[in-house]
């Protein structure tokens, strides 16, 4: 099984629809200054633990800074068991500057 991609839109679409699980692997500092309400900021540090907490029947989208590292670590959710997995096409970038502009 593959990991999917989706656009902005689609992730909002999607969040709209039905409870889904948003993870951020950038760094700390990046996340607490900014991040996409209700997404967790996944690490190396908290990976199992959050693994073994999630519903790996609710979608599961990844997000990093450009949508770039997020693929392989949608990838991993893929083969470590999660049903639905997306990679967010440019990453939290394009998902501020989408929220930006139609604010």
């Amino acid at each position: 099984m593959q990991f999917k991609h989706i656009s902005v839109a689609e992730l909002k679409a999607l969040s709209n629809e039905q409870t889904i699980n948003i993870v951020d692997t950038r760094d700390q500092q990046s996340f607490a200054l900014s991040h996409i309400p209700k997404a967790f900021n996944l690490n190396q540090g908290n990976l199992e633990q959050h693994i073994a907490d999630c519903d790996m029947d609710i979608p599961m989208v990844v997000c990093c800074y450009h949508g770039i590292s997020s693929q392989g670590v949608a990838q991993f959710l893929v083969e470590r068991g999660f049903d639905e997995v997306y990679s967010l096409d440019g990453g939290f970038e394009a998902y501020a500057n989408a929220t930006n502009a139609s604010e």
